[in-house]
């Protein structure tokens, strides 16, 4: 029998090997509870989050990751001033348009966008989800459902995007459930870099990904788009890791 002491070790000694987790400058705690590690800090990244995560994932005797990994923000700013961009940028969002939308604040649900479930002769189009969402604590937290893995994924990313956002909490579920796999990743990282503004060549990137690895191959056109493409691939969920041979052309 490992001992919760000797767990814990590893899972320090299995990040602090990550350069890009930087666990000396930024500390994690870890608590041991019936094999599920309790992970909570703060980090400069959403890469370090991820990989700090996947890293104890791996640990021999931890079952389960409770994250509760924070992102240090660029930009301090309150819940409220959070809720009303994230809430202007989802009405943006085409893809979104038959969802069902609401936004919790206070206790109070206030609903944004309704559409109707059932069909009509008016009415060309299926329901694709509903999404409530709320913010506590500079968190962002998605509750409902969607119709499909890339909708949740694309959702996160938005969340991230949003200037204060240190964590995302996503429970929306996929009604009707759906494999998930490399193709479905890729994919959703296809969709994420070609609604990112300012990437204006991301057309000319190639994304492959092998066992939640993301490879992004291809020639931009600055260094500021080279590091948006590997930031907007971290933010998709089901990465596990992304590769960045992105070139900048001359």
């Amino acid at each position: 029998m490992i001992s919760d002491e000797t767990v814990i070790k590893r899972a320090q000694a299995a990040i602090e090997v990550e350069p890009r987790v930087n666990i000396h400058s930024f500390p994690l705690h870890m608590e041991l509870k019936e094999s599920r590690l309790v992970l909570d800090g703060d980090v400069e990244t959403v890469a370090a989050k991820r990989l700090a995560v996947r890293l104890a994932r791996e640990v021999t005797g931890i079952q389960e990751v409770i994250d509760q990994v924070h992102v240090i923000p660029a930009k301090q700013r309150g819940d409220g001033e959070i809720l009303e961009s994230f809430t202007q940028l989802l009405q943006g969002q085409v893809d979104l348009r038959n969802c069902t939308m609401s936004r919790s604040s206070r206790g109070r649900i206030e609903s944004l966008h309704q559409v109707p479930d059932d069909r009509s002769p008016e009415i060309t189009f299926y329901k694709s989800g509903e999404i409530v969402f709320s913010v506590d604590d500079g968190t962002i937290a998605l509750d409902g459902y969607v119709i499909s893995l890339s909708h949740k994924r694309i959702l996160e990313v938005l969340a991230w995007w949003v200037p204060g956002c240190c964590n995302v909490i996503n429970r929306l579920a996929v009604e009707p459930a759906e494999p998930d796999n490399d193709d479905e990743v890729s994919d959703a990282v296809r969709l994420v870099l070609e609604m990112d503004p300012l990437l204006s060549h991301a057309d000319q990137i190639n994304i492959s990904t092998s066992q939640g690895i993301v490879a992004l191959q291809g020639i931009l056109g600055s260094e500021e788009e080279r590091n948006m493409a590997e930031f907007d691939a971290w933010c998709v969920p089901g990465v596990t890791d992304v590769e960045n041979r992105l070139e900048v052309g001359k």
